[in-house]
């Protein structure tokens, strides 16, 4: 799953870092700083991170890449 945060729209109001620590962290007050590409063990959290953005920022964009595929990341 790949995952996107629009920085510019989020307003640190950190309930992503609360309910995904693996993949969000806040760096001081306001920053933000998070993992782009997370495993499907992060998917419940991710979802529920995404759903309570008050400002909806996270998008995850779950790709489904067949096994032994190649991708071209740029």
């Amino acid at each position: 799953m790949r995952l996107v945060v629009d920085l510019n729209r989020c307003q640190g109001y950190a309930q992503c870092a609360f309910l995904a620590p693996d993949v969000f962290v806040m760096h001081g007050d306001e920053g933000l700083l998070y993992h782009p590409e997370a495993d499907e063990a992060q998917r419940d959290g991710l979802a529920r991170a995404a759903a309570a953005c008050p400002v909806q920022a996270i998008l995850v964009d779950e790709v489904d890449v067949p096994a032994g595929a190649v991708t071209d990341d740029r």
